[in-house]
């Protein structure tokens, strides 16, 4: 494989004569002249080793390995000096530098130490696509559960519009799966090769958000001590998916507007703009159109992120999907923890297809984890589920003592499987955690 070489040095001479000594070696050699065209460079082609000055016009080539390594961590990075040694070499070691070496006297060094370093980022590079083409079949379409007309309706329309590089909009009810929607899309398109990034809009508040997703230059705010790479630059050549999208704040909306439009935005305290080519799918529980008539969302935003939507149906919709989810969840927390395949009673299915599913895929597979942990025989039984379950199923049979017993079980199983993990005990139990300390108190747990 003909590797490529980014050579960034102001001085013209020094870059050509590298340059000419490199591509004799069969090397393919990009040039820059400062730091910003080289990170944009580095952006644009895949580059294997980069050749860095330390002293640039705009940047010190010390400072410029972390970024480099932010926008291509499988790159290797030599840097050049003038002098006979670099004083902080310990410091470029340890920001990800492969090595350094003096200006004009060591030209004979350059090939094999070059050499190595594209060695090494030759490994790294076939280690990142295997890990993305393992991910990619992780979360290919074959992955999606689901036979039922609504959700074969949804696939077809995600399959077609992942050749593409269309925005993506995403709605339907929380917990329909619209994160795995998202990563079969990414996995499916020509995109799959590079990064899926996704980040929940409504867990993080306005400044931190926009931190996260643009970045920030050091010193723009308390707390900045560095200079950040966003999100929107981690994803770029790839996919981000804006999960939440309706929580967004107004002024972000506009500013994620600006780069649907022209692809690209500014760093937090930073002046100048950054260019990112990134497929932006996003995922909504709320109708944008309503928000948009409250002022609660921007009309223009919504229109450039809906041209085309896909609707995720609920659970509720889909009940003959529910046995195949099942089945599914079931051999996925066996596997997990090491226990033997499991069936399923006819009342267990029967309580499960009878259930609302308020909280759709997300509530069945707590339920399906909860019960695993419980089960005592070779089938999961009506008692493996949630006391209220069972109450319904039984048609009122079941009295407070033995609803309390079994409420009590379900507790001490799921603590002794989380470890004492109470926080994680309360998902499970899909209870809030001050209420599992209650209730672990009243029953002296």
């Amino acid at each position: 494989m003909k590797a490529n070489i980014l050579i960034i040095d102001d001085e013209n001479d020094i870059r050509s004569l590298l340059s000419r000594i490199i591509r004799l070696e069969g090397y393919e050699v990009f040039q820059a002249e400062n730091g910003t065209k080289g990170l944009k460079l580095l952006q644009q082609e895949k580059i294997h080793a980069v050749i860095c000055d330390v002293k640039l016009p705009d940047a010190n080539g010390v400072e410029m390995v972390p970024k480099i390594k932010a926008i291509s961590p499988q790159s290797e990075v030599i840097l050049l000096t003038a002098f006979g040694a670099i004083p902080d070499s310990v410091t470029a070691i340890k920001a990800g530098a492969f090595d350094y070496i003096t200006k004009g006297d060591d030209n004979h060094k350059i090939i094999p130490l070059l050499s190595k370093a594209v060695e090494k980022a030759l490994k790294q590079f076939e280690a990142k696509a295997a890990d993305i083409s393992a991910n990619s079949k992780r979360h290919s379409f074959s992955k999606v559960v689901g036979q039922s007309k609504p959700m074969h309706h949804a696939i077809e329309m995600a399959k077609k519009v992942a050749a593409t590089s269309t925005t993506v909009l995403l709605t339907g009810e929380t917990g329909t799966g619209k994160e795995v929607f998202a990563q079969a899309i990414h996995g499916a398109s020509v995109r799959s090769a590079k990064p899926f990034v996704a980040i929940n809009c409504s867990a993080l508040g306005k400044d931190l958000l926009e931190s996260e997703m643009f970045g920030h230059k050091a010193g723009s705010f308390t707390g900045a001590i560095k200079d950040k790479i966003g999100l929107f630059e981690e994803a770029n050549g790839g996919t981000i998916f804006l999960d939440e999208i309706g929580e967004m704040d107004l002024i972000l909306q506009a500013k994620l507007l600006r780069v649907l439009e022209t692809g690209s935005f500014m760093r937090v305290g930073e002046t100048k703009e950054t260019h990112v080519d990134v497929r932006i799918i996003a995922a909504t529980n709320r109708d944008l159109q309503t928000e948009s008539d409250k002022g609660n969302f921007r009309l223009d935003l919504y229109y450039r992120l809906s041209v085309f939507n896909i609707r995720l149906p609920s659970l509720a919709e889909r009940q003959g999907d529910i046995k195949l989810l099942a089945e599914y969840f079931i051999k996925m927390f066996t596997a997990k923890m090491g226990s033997k395949p499991l069936g399923m009673e006819e009342g267990f299915l029967k309580a499960l297809t009878n259930h609302p599913w308020k909280g759709n895929i997300r509530e069945l597979k707590n339920v399906i984890e909860r019960a695993v942990i419980l089960a005592s025989g070779p089938d999961l039984t009506l008692d493996c589920l949630p006391y209220d379950f069972q109450y319904t199923e039984s048609g009122n049979q079941l009295d407070l003592m033995k609803l309390a017993e079994i409420e009590k079980l379900h507790i001490r199983k799921v603590l002794a499987h989380t470890n004492g993990n109470k926080t994680k005990s309360a998902e499970l139990l899909g209870i809030g955690l001050a209420t599992l300390y209650r209730k672990i108190e009243e029953y002296g747990i």
